[in-house]
Order: C-alpha cells, then sequence, then structure tokens
C-alpha cells in the first residue's frame, strides 16, 4: 500500500537550507489505521505531503497504491490525488455557500463526472458517519466535528484504497476529537482502507495498530499494539519516549 525507501527532502533557508526528511524509511502492507508521529519539526508533515503528491521529494522512491508517487507529472499528480487517495486535513476546507452534501461531492463536481452514482455514494458515507440528518446543512450550521465528518466523506468519496490524515483533530475539541479517531479506526477495519495519520497527540495515535514514530528527519522507531483496539495513550507516551532516549 505504501512504501519510502531513503527519501529526502530539503527546503531552502536564506543562504543554506534545512534538510527535512534525512532518508526515510517506511512501509505499510496492510489495511489498518496508522500513524506517524513526532514533534513539530520532525518531519511528519513533509512526509504526508510527499506521500499525498503535493510535493515531491528531492530523491528516493514513494509507491503509494502501485504508483510511483516521485515520477509523477503535475498533471499525473492531480489526478493521483482526486481519484487514488484521501485527504483530511486540520482545517476542513468546506466551501461555505455548499451544503454537507454537495461538499461531499465536490471532488466529482470538479471532475465534472456524472454525480448519479456518486451521489448515492455520498449520501451513503453521511449516514455512516452520522449525518443523515445534517445533508442539507451548510458548514455554519454544523460543528466542527460534524464539519470533519463532512470532510472524511468527501475524502471517501471515489472509494480510495489509501487516505491520507494531516492532524485531524488540531482544531476540535477533545470530545469531537474521540469521535473523529474512533470513525476513522472503524473505517480502516470496516471498509479495508488503509488511513495514514499525521500527530503529535500520543492520545490520538493510541487508536493506531502501527506507530512509526519520528525525530530529525527519520523514522527513529516503529510500535505495534498488541490490543485490537490500539494503544492505553499514557504507555505509548512512555514507549515513544524510551525509544527517543528521552525517558
Amino acid at each position: 500500500m505504501i512504501r519510502c525507501v531513503d527519501v529526502k527532502k530539503s527546503y531552502p533557508a536564506g543562504e543554506s537550507s534545512v534538510q527535512a526528511l534525512r532518508g526515510v524509511n517506511l512501509e505499510i502492507t496492510d489495511p489498518g489505521f496508522y500513524a506517524v508521529m513526532g514533534r513539530s519539526g520532525s518531519g511528519k508533515s513533509t512526509l504526508l505531503h510527499i506521500l499525498a503528491a503535493m510535493d515531491p521529494p528531492d530523491s528516493g522512491q514513494v509507491m503509494v497504491s502501485g504508483e510511483r508517487v516521485d515520477q509523477l507529472t503535475e498533471r499525473q499528480a492531480t489526478k493521483f490525488r482526486r481519484t487514488s487517495i484521501g485527504v483530511i486535513f486540520q482545517a476542513f476546507n468546506l466551501i461555505p455557500t455548499m451544503s454537507a452534501l454537495e461538499n461531499t461531492l465536490l471532488p466529482g463536481l470538479l471532475a465534472g463526472d456524472s454525480t448519479g452514482a456518486l451521489k448515492a455514494r455520498a449520501l451513503e458515507l453521511l449516514d455512516r458517519l452520522g449525518l443523515s440528518d445534517r445533508t442539507t446543512h451548510r458548514p455554519q450550521a454544523l460543528s466542527g466535528g460534524e464539519q470533519q465528518r463532512v470532510a472524511i466523506a468527501r475524502a471517501l468519496l471515489y472509494k480510495p484504497p489509501v487516505v491520507f490524515a494531516d492532524e485531524p483533530t488540531g482544531n476540535l475539541d477533545s470530545s469531537s476529537s474521540s469521535l473523529v479517531w474512533e470513525v476513522l479506526r472503524d473505517l480502516a477495519h470496516e471498509q479495508e482502507v488503509t488511513v495514514l495519520m499525521v500527530t503529535h497527540e500520543p492520545e490520538a495515535a493510541s487508536y493506531c495498530k502501527r506507530v512509526f514514530v519520528m525525530a530529525d528527519g527519520l523514522v527513529k522507531g516503529v510500535l505495534e499494539s498488541s490490543e485490537e483496539g490500539g494503544f492505553d495513550a499514557g504507555t505509548l507516551a512512555t514507549r515513544t519516549q524510551h525509544l527517543l532516549g528521552q525517558a
């Protein structure tokens, strides 16, 4: 599903450069809910942007859903993002003048695809996410948690095998955050989707079956859950500190 081999990325910073990724290796072969966890500046968001074909690497190989993402042209990358993966951001990015249903259908509308079958899919997703009675509501009439669930439905419209989530609960309260994490975990299990979430929160990563811990532009280690539903958040935080040599 996802494979990185020696992926490097740097950005200019004045007369020098900042090396965001120093040779990342990562592999996911089975559907499920996974996390990349690390502090600000660890390189986790840069890695997600490269995996989602939003930013090219300087070097290395990147495979997602059978595609060599590092070799895509801009036009190919645009199509890849629309039909082969789903992306969920911290900002909900909903169109304020459109209803929940219309926002869910937005990728299809932009692509010029027939909305007949897509509408049935969108309604199914909104119902699955507990929003069947909110389909005609615009974003301003929805809570933050409801808006993020609309964004999740939009990301799943084309039934992508891989979904990336970049700090998806950064703008939500704790109750709404827990619901979103549960939704992502359950969708990964029930629909056999690979969901890779970037987060700095042990509580968020505790819902995942495997956590890739990043620091200084590298994957420093991988933590596996021995429990069906994920980790205990406190235990995960302790294991992460130990892995990074901070305990």
